[in-house]
This record gives C-alpha cells, sequence and structure tokens, in this order.
C-alpha cells in the first residue's frame, strides 16, 4: 500500500468490498490497492466466518470484476444511490 490508510478509509473499503456490486477496480480507483490487498484487509479486519462468508460470496461473481461486467455497466455507483456529500445523505 502506498499511503497509510485511516480507519474511516478501511471501514469504507469494506463497505465497497462487501457490496456486491462495487467491483474491486473502483476500490482500486478510490484508494490506490489491489483486489489482493483489499481480500487482506477483509481478512484481517473481519471475523474469520464472515470472511469466508464473504470470500464465497464474491469468487468469480461478475458484478466484483470489470472485465467479466456487462459493457452497458460504465459507473462505479447505482444511478439511484443517493449522493453523500458531508457525511449527509443529500435529499432528493
Amino acid at each position: 500500500m502506498k499511503k497509510e490508510l485511516t480507519e474511516r478509509d478501511i471501514d469504507r473499503i469494506i463497505e465497497m468490498a462487501w457490496e456486491d456490486r462495487t467491483p474491486f477496480e473502483a476500490i482500486r480507483f478510490q484508494f490506490g490497492i489491489s483486489e489482493q490487498q483489499t481480500i487482506e484487509i477483509m481478512r484481517r479486519e473481519m471475523k474469520s466466518s464472515s470472511f469466508r462468508m464473504w470470500r464465497e460470496r464474491v469468487q468469480g461473481r461478475k458484478t466484483k470484476h470489470a472485465k467479466l461486467r456487462n459493457d452497458e455497466v460504465d459507473r462505479f455507483k447505482c444511478s439511484r444511490q443517493r449522493a453523500i456529500t458531508g457525511n449527509k445523505i443529500s435529499k432528493r
């Protein structure tokens, strides 16, 4: 890892990794860490049973790997997801 990750960064990485539709490439883009480094963070920060459940769920999953995704998907977040600014969810 290039920079020291804060606790807030680690929480966000775990959140992004847990989400089924957020690809590992989005985590790399935002935090500069590889898929393997993401897996290492998940292994270190989660209970072992939670980590195993997560690994089984994401291994080979099309939505977690940009190369396996449908070409029509070109964004990192759902179009219905609300924007978050200053830790507050904006109103529609």
